[in-house]
């Protein structure tokens, strides 16, 4: 344990890792949180929507097959998902259709990939940097 403490690498790689520890830290923005004001549509600054457009929005994306059985799978019926879909209000239903592009069924697999990569590149510089030699010693 003292040969790796007065190692040439451990100065450089503490460095490194506070940095990272900081750069981290400092790159998620503050969050903020605040009660929306209930109010009709058009007195909010909501620009007026076309329910039929939303409707069909709506309804285009109830098709696929994998959405219709998780709703399934959850105990609704097509004709009861119809029946809480018209009894939406005009603005519920425009935010719901608005929103439908942002909703990602798998999540984001770019940054987890990039993630497993950043991990991986980290686990072969530390070893490149031991030399290969890790030593397990049990007491």
């Amino acid at each position: 344990m003292k040969h790796m403490l007065r190692a040439f690498y451990t100065r450089p790689l503490v460095i490194y890792l506070v940095l990272a520890l900081v750069a981290i830290s400092t790159a998620a923005g503050p969050a903020e949180a605040m009660l929306l004001p209930v109010s009709s549509g058009a007195a909010s600054g909501v620009p007026a929507s076309d329910r039929s457009a939303d409707l069909a929005t709506v309804q285009k994306t109830l098709e696929s097959k994998e959405l219709r059985q998780k709703l399934l799978d959850y105990g609704l019926t097509p004709e009861e998902t119809e029946a809480r879909i018209s009894s939406l209000s005009d603005e519920q239903l425009h935010h719901l259709a608005a929103n439908l592009d942002a909703v990602q069924a798998g999540g984001d697999a770019l940054s987890f990939l990039l993630g497993l990569v950043i991990i991986a590149l980290l686990v072969v510089l530390i070893i490149y940097l031991l030399e290969g030699r890790i030593e397990i010693k049990k007491k």
